[in-house]
């Protein structure tokens, strides 16, 4: 079972469609004490599928408390600006 994209507030990324991912999945990066959306491209041209399906299909971030053999664990995940353009603002160091 994947974790789903609950909303993502990166007005600027290709895949956002009104405030919610439609990329098949995405990938969480960074590097430590910081998560950020590696799924992330700001091209102007609108990418994706024609409906939200978005999930966590792999997360780099093995120290975050919600990581389980490099899956996201968590209910649901919310993208947004941080740090970088776009952060997984559901990530929690553990």
């Amino acid at each position: 079972m994947t974790t789903h994209v609950a909303d993502c507030t990166v007005a600027n990324c290709s895949f956002n469609d009104h405030s919610e991912c439609n990329a098949v999945g995405i990938t969480v990066g960074g590097r430590e004490d910081h998560a950020s959306c590696a799924t992330f491209i700001d091209t102007g041209t609108h990418g994706g599928l024609p409906k939200v399906l978005a999930d966590v299909g792999a997360c780099q971030r093995s120290e975050c408390v919600h990581n389980d053999h490099l899956m996201c664990q968590a209910p649901e995940v919310h993208i947004g600006p941080g740090a970088d353009n776009a952060d997984c603002l559901t990530y929690a160091h553990g």
